[in-house]
């Protein structure tokens, strides 16, 4: 999020809809990411649509904390919230440990600067040869086929495939590790 959208709240609070759909516009995709790991167990439209409604009653009541993104920040803490009360409602199984994270989280306002950081370490942490793989297999962009990529790198290319396949699933392992599902089962090479 490049910006702080902040920048709308008193508008939105003296009722102007042009401002709150300007906020809707640069908040919502956020405020969606922040909900990813509910997609599978409640129906995350319903909540945006619940939570958006809320932040168009209730914004006089946020207060400016001196951070940025106050009302989106708020927005996000409110829809994880709602999901919760939705799966405690559908008597779905939630970890405690997950519903004390949550509650107690800021949201994900930057959840593809955090994503991207959590990967990179993940990346990182590979083996040399796995890491090389992969690593050219990004780099090329699907500009050079992996017969290419595993000459630049003096493997065979069965060798380069065998390392690719590694690299996915240590890389899936660690983010696992560290709380993100990705959908893809290192196993198979296929998401779900």
């Amino acid at each position: 999020m490049g910006s702080d959208l902040d920048q709308y709240l008193g508008d939105i609070v003296r009722g102007d809809s042009d401002a709150f759909g300007h906020w809707i516009a640069a908040a919502e995709p956020a405020l969606r990411r922040s909900l990813v790991r509910y997609r599978a167990s409640v129906d995350v439209e319903i909540v945006v649509q619940e939570t958006l409604l809320r932040v168009w009653q209730l914004a006089p009541r946020v207060q400016a904390d001196g951070q940025p993104n106050c009302l989106l920040r708020w927005a996000s803490r409110c829809a994880k919230n709602l999901a919760l009360d939705e799966l405690r409602r559908s008597r779905r199984f939630v970890p405690s440990d997950e519903v004390a994270e949550i509650e107690l989280a800021e949201p994900a306002i930057e959840a593809d600067v955090l994503l991207r950081e959590r990967i990179a370490d993940c990346q990182r942490r590979l083996p040399e040869k796995p890491g090389l793989a992969l690593q050219a297999r990004i780099d090329s962009a699907g500009g050079a086929p992996d017969e290419t990529l595993a000459g630049m790198l003096s493997m065979k290319l069965n060798t380069f495939h065998q390392n690719l396949a590694r690299a996915r699933k240590l890389l899936a392992e660690c983010l696992r590790r560290a709380g993100i599902e990705w959908g893809f089962d290192a196993e198979t090479g296929r998401t779900p």
